[in-house]
C-alpha cells in the first residue's frame, strides 16, 4: 500500500515511527516548512521532519496547498492513502479525493467531542478524566468526518498536557497500525458522527494564561496543568512592601477543594518550603502552588522559591494582563 504521511509536531511522530515499522510503503512526508525558534530566531526543522529525513523518506514541504503547486509532486507520488496526523492545516477537497482509498486522520479526542486545534488541553480545562484518541475519513469540515476506531485514555489529576500529549500520541500510533489492516481487508465500518454531540476545541489564546483566583482551586489547577508547558499560566505576586513579580505557574495541586475563603482570594495562606507548596485561598477552595518560573530565571520548585524570596502570608497573587514575563 504506497502512503503518503501528512504531519508536523512531536504528537504526529509515534505515528509516523509505527507507520515506517509496519512495512507499509512510504512514498513521501508532507510537513509544514521550517520556522524560526527561540531567543535567537533559529531555522528549525518540524519533528516530522527531522524523524523522516533521518529514515531516508522524502520529505515535502509546500507552503500552501490550495494553489495547486503541490499537485504535481502529488500526481507523481500517487498514494493510495493519506494519513493525516497533527499536519496543522485543512487539506482542500481535490487532495481529499486524489488517493484511491482516501485520507485518514488520527485525532487526540474522542469525537465528535472536542474538534479543533487543542483538544488535549481543552480536554484538561474541561475537567475532564477521560479523553482518547479517534481515526476518522476526512472530510471538508473541522474534524467532522465518519469515524472509524478509537480508543478511550484516562487524564490523571497530576497531568498536564505535556503528559497528555505524550499519552495520546502513543495510543494514536497504536491505533492508526491497528486500523489500516482492517480498513484495507474491509473489516472496518465508517460510523458517521453525531453532530448534535458535537463540541469544540479552539487553539489556546495568549490571553487564557492569566490566572484569576477568584476562580474554585480546581479550576485554576486545571489551568496550569492545561497550559503546560505552553503557552504556561501566569500571575503577578504583589509582595508586602509593594514590589510586583510575574510569575509562570507550572505545577500545582488541590489542597481544599470547597472551603470559602477566609481572606481575600489571591492570598498567601501558608508556606511550607520542605514540602514544597505555596498555599493560596482561591474563590473556592486553596490551591498548592508545587513550582513555578520567575522572571530571567529557570523553572524552580516552590520550596526554593520560598527560601530565597522569604515569601509570607502577607503576600498575594492578583490577575495580570501582561503579554509576556521574562522568565
Amino acid at each position: 500500500m504506497k502512503i503518503l504521511f501528512m504531519g508536523t509536531p512531536d504528537f504526529a511522530v509515534p505515528s509516523l515511527r509505527a507507520l515506517y515499522g509496519s512495512g507499509e510503503e512510504i512514498v513521501g512526508v508532507v510537513t509544514q516548512p521550517d520556522k524560526p525558534r527561540g531567543r535567537g530566531y533559529v531555522l528549525t526543522p518540524p519533528p516530522v521532519k527531522t524523524y523522516a529525513a533521518a529514515h531516508g523518506l522524502p520529505v515535502f514541504q509546500p507552503a500552501r496547498l490550495r494553489d495547486g503547486s503541490f499537485d504535481d509532486t502529488l500526481k507523481a507520488l500517487a498514494p493510495e492513502l493519506i494519513v493525516v496526523v497533527a499536519y496543522g492545516k485543512i487539506l482542500p477537497p481535490h487532495i481529499l479525493e486524489a488517493p484511491k482509498y482516501g485520507c485518514i486522520n488520527v485525532h487526540g479526542s474522542l469525537l465528535p467531542a472536542l474538534r479543533g486545534a487543542a483538544p488535549m488541553q481543552r480536554a484538561i480545562l474541561n475537567g475532564l478524566d477521560v479523553t482518547g484518541v479517534t481515526t476518522m475519513y476526512m472530510a471538508e469540515g473541522m474534524d467532522t468526518g465518519d469515524m472509524l476506531s478509537a480508543v478511550h485514555v484516562p487524564i490523571e489529576m497530576q497531568d498536564n498536557a505535556g503528559m497528555l500529549f505524550d499519552k495520546l500520541a502513543k495510543a494514536g500510533a497504536a491505533l492508526l497500525t491497528d486500523a489500516l489492516p482492517k480498513l484495507f481487508a474491509g473489516q472496518l465500518t465508517p460510523e458517521k458522527q453525531d453532530d448534535t454531540l458535537a463540541t469544540h476545541a479552539p487553539k489556546i489564546e495568549k490571553q487564557e494564561a492569566a490566572v484569576s483566583f477568584d476562580l474554585p482551586a480546581k479550576t485554576l489547577h486545571n489551568q496550569i496543568r492545561a497550559l503546560f508547558p505552553s503557552p504556561r499560566a501566569q500571575a503577578c505576586l504583589v509582595r508586602e512592601n509593594g514590589e510586583q513579580m510575574m510569575l509562570k505557574l507550572d505545577e500545582s495541586c488541590v489542597l481544599d477543594e470547597e472551603t470559602p475563603p477566609a481572606v481575600p482570594p489571591g492570598t498567601v495562606v501558608q508556606t511550607d518550603a520542605a514540602k514544597n507548596i505555596i498555599a493560596v485561598a482561591c474563590g473556592k477552595g486553596v490551591l498548592g502552588i508545587v513550582s513555578l518560573t520567575p522572571p530571567g530565571r529557570g523553572h524552580m520548585r516552590a520550596g526554593d522559591f520560598i527560601r530565597g524570596r522569604k515569601i509570607s502570608c502577607a503576600d498575594r497573587f492578583v490577575r495580570s494582563e501582561m503579554k509576556e514575563s521574562n522568565g
